[in-house]
């Protein structure tokens, strides 16, 4: 016999089914990279707040807690670092993240605690009080003007 007329050796010697199941496992695979690539992308992506919302939101939480000031709207601060204001009293409880509400004219400061939904602390501010509370190490600081 001849090259010609011997039948050829398959290289992996599998029937219709074995290969149809490596095509169906390829796809899975490659199903589940793509899917694990999406969420990771998604996790790792840099979340841009609207600080508008974000202040609104936080005002209607704290508001089913506290009655507070319909004649202004607060200056918002996120903590960021709160080791670095543990020396002062109104932020021993402050974790990162947490919100400061600071109501000016009515000179009310508010600790919200927006992971909890609890207020962690409330206090009297006076000009003093209120620019270090605006001075402390924050995220972003929002105020708006309806």
């Amino acid at each position: 016999m001849d090259e010609y007329t011997q039948p050829k050796k398959r290289i992996l010697n599998l029937s219709n089914a074995g290969l149809i199941v490596i095509i169906v496992l390829a796809i899975l695979f490659l199903a589940t990279l793509g899917t694990t690539y999406y969420f990771y992308q998604k996790s790792h992506s840099v979340v841009v707040k609207d600080p508008q919302k974000e202040l609104e939101q936080t005002i209607k939480m704290v508001s089913k807690h506290l009655v507070l000031p319909s004649s202004e709207i607060p200056t918002m601060a996120t903590v960021s670092d709160p080791e670095k204001l543990k020396d002062q009293p109104f932020f021993a409880n402050a974790k990162k993240g947490d919100k400061v509400l600071i109501y000016a004219n009515s000179q009310k400061a508010i600790l919200y605690d927006p992971e909890a939904d609890r207020i962690v602390e409330v206090a009297p501010i006076n000009s003093t009080t209120a620019n270090q509370a605006q001075n402390a190490p924050v995220v972003q600081t929002t105020t708006t003007n309806r």
